[in-house]
């Protein structure tokens, strides 16, 4: 259903334990990181589908999206910087969206900051439109606030 860029690398379901990598990664990616105990929580709600790519326990990235009815909200995504540029993200997301399907989710949304380009450029290659925009919604490191765009894609 969802092309994989980089097959070589294992993609697998996240749970509990990895809520300390992830801490770790979202922090590296985003100017405000969630706790690893804000990871716990989410990693053990029945309504969250969380994936992750590499090895155990220092896997490479991961993505958590979040399914009510049959629309998924895709919560976060986050690649280790020193990982970037090799696919990861687009194996990744192909590996979580074809699982969202297989669960029931019929359409996906998600919110991006507008000046994250490549971020918007992989969730262009699987067909995401844009759907919404929060002005000023985003806080950035350096104080200053970013706009998100909301996306949505039918699976």
């Amino acid at each position: 259903m969802f092309a994989s860029a980089n097959p070589g690398k294992p993609c697998r379901p996240l749970g509990a334990a990895g809520a300390g990598r992830c801490a770790m990664l979202h922090a590296s990616s985003f100017a405000r990181g969630w706790s690893a105990s804000e990871f716990e929580k989410l990693l053990t709600s029945s309504s969250v589908v969380a994936d992750c790519i590499g090895d155990a326990p220092r896997f490479q990235g991961f993505v958590l999206s979040r399914i009510a009815a049959d629309e998924a909200e895709i919560l976060t995504v986050a690649v280790d910087s020193a990982a970037r540029g090799q696919g990861l993200a687009t194996t990744l997301l192909g590996r979580h969206l074809a699982n969202l399907a297989r669960k029931g989710a019929a359409s996906v949304l998600l919110e991006v900051d507008d000046a994250n380009r490549p971020a918007l450029a992989l969730y262009r290659r699987f067909g995401f439109r844009q759907v919404g925009r929060r002005p000023a919604y985003y806080a950035k490191a350096d104080g200053s606030k970013g706009n998100a765009l909301i996306l949505k894609l039918e699976l």
